[in-house]
């Protein structure tokens, strides 16, 4: 039945325009956030309000839609016995879907535990230059690099993986420092888009030499990626890439 608990009996309230309101015993027995809810089913003609706000908040709670309805089901069958009436999953739905379409449109084309742009953003840059006039695979390349990753399983292995990618990240900056895409492909791999022009050999061999310093004494893997000639075949590309 969802996070909330089993549906059980209903509850006795005060009904529909008694102006008694809601019992104590009543609003601890209804999930969390929807105390205003129980009180304005109550009451009878109600404003959406309450309805409104349960739903954002539910929304910013991370519960999915299909347990924020399950929840004004439990609300309306303890109070009244009935399904909730058409205007209350309306307002519920309508403030959910605002607090998560608030959330959506807050995302950022970087990946939030390490700041490199995410696979997302490098397919859509990839994309940008395929429509152009010049053919991408001479103008530019995939550099890859594969991180030593730290060991799996240990405390804080996840945290450690991020902010060595992070690192990871900042180096590959240092070497390619003009408007290079670096993005992460995987957990354990990182890509920069990289301008194919005299000078890319020399800038992977640097960050060779940079890569090494830092991981110790593991040598990573870093290599050049040549890009297909379509579009389509580039997206089957980075496919394999960030299972690889």
């Amino acid at each position: 039945m969802g996070i909330f608990g089993s549906r059980s009996r209903v509850v006795p309230a005060a009904g529909p325009g008694a102006g008694g309101g809601v019992s104590d015993s009543v609003i601890e027995a209804v999930p969390p956030r929807f105390a205003a809810v129980a009180e304005a089913i109550a009451s009878g003609p109600h404003s959406a309000e309450p309805l409104l706000v349960a739903g954002r908040e539910l929304a910013r709670d991370g519960v999915a839609l299909d347990a924020t309805l399950e929840a004004l089901h439990i609300v309306s069958h303890r109070l009244t016995g009935r399904e909730p009436a058409f205007e209350d999953v309306r307002a519920l739905c309508l403030g959910w879907s605002e607090a998560m379409l608030g959330y959506f449109h807050q995302l950022s084309c970087e990946d939030s535990m390490t700041g490199l742009s995410s696979l997302a953003h490098l397919r859509t840059r990839l994309a940008e230059h395929y429509r152009g006039r010049t053919p991408v695979r001479d103008a530019h390349a995939l550099v890859v690099i594969d991180v030593v990753s730290p060991a799996s399983g240990a405390p804080g292995a996840v945290l450690a993986l991020a902010l060595h990618l992070a690192a990871v990240g900042d180096m590959a900056r240092t070497v390619f420092s003009g408007t290079e895409t670096i993005a992460r492909a995987s957990s354990h791999r990182l890509i920069v888009l990289a301008h194919r022009d005299d000078r890319l050999g020399q800038r992977v061999a640097l960050l060779r030499r940079l890569l090494g310093d830092l991981e110790g004494d593991t040598t990573p893997r870093l290599w050049i990626e040549g890009l297909p000639a379509s579009d389509s075949s580039c997206a089957g590309l980075l496919d394999e890439l960030a299972r690889g």
